[in-house]
């Protein structure tokens, strides 16, 4: 089985109230609260979109479920594709492409995003090292600029995708799942940066 992607909504805010190395632990607890038995999860079954973590504690971060995947390599896979189509489209589209995709398809850098030290430090908790993506709020409303410029130019990708990704291993299966993957991300970002808070993703 591979990795699991489960991506967060929070108020910076309401993480920052809490030592760096509790703020991981904090979004897994308002997910998943103990109060709440393995009866409640397994009826709830695998939801789309937003969804607020159950109890009244939690109204500051909300779980997005894709409705295209809940693993993560899918998308690492559109990462790859992207970095193999990129060169093959104009800068009007490959520059927005690229402020949009950065930290959200493949492993985020957390010191390009901003988040260093934020999540976690690493050493502090050997169980919450790794954490899959990291959008401070602040730079969210830029990647959402970036995607009101890309989206209506999506289909300019089609051919690229077909030359360097189609029928590859490691890529996605075809470009109409590559663009619904990136559409899906279009959609957080929005959101959240309408909303200002930041994003993470755990596996």
């Amino acid at each position: 089985m591979g990795m699991d992607l489960t991506l967060f909504m929070a108020d910076w805010g309401c993480l920052g109230a809490v030592p760096a190395e509790s703020r991981i632990g904090l979004l897994e607890d308002a997910a998943w609260p103990e109060e709440f038995d393995d009866l409640f999860y397994l009826g709830r079954g695998r939801a789309h979109g937003w969804r607020r973590p159950p109890g009244p504690g939690a109204a500051w971060c909300a779980e997005y479920g894709f409705t295209t995947t809940g693993a993560y390599a899918p998308h690492a896979r559109a990462g790859d594709a992207w970095a193999d189509t990129r060169l093959l489209v104009g800068p009007c589209v490959r520059e927005p492409m690229d402020a949009f995709l950065d930290g959200l398809v493949g492993e985020a850098d957390p010191a390009s995003t901003g988040a260093k030290g934020f999540l976690s430090p690493a050493g502090a908790d050997r169980l919450h090292q790794h954490v899959l993506l990291a959008c401070p709020p602040e730079v969210l409303p830029g990647k959402a600029r970036a995607w009101e410029r890309v989206e209506p130019r999506l289909e300019e990708l089609r051919e690229p995708f077909a030359a360097e990704c189609e029928g590859w291993a490691g890529r996605p299966e075809s470009f109409e799942d590559f663009t619904a993957l990136v559409r899906e991300w279009g959609a957080v970002t929005t959101t959240a940066a309408g909303r200002g808070w930041g994003l993470v993703g755990l596996p």
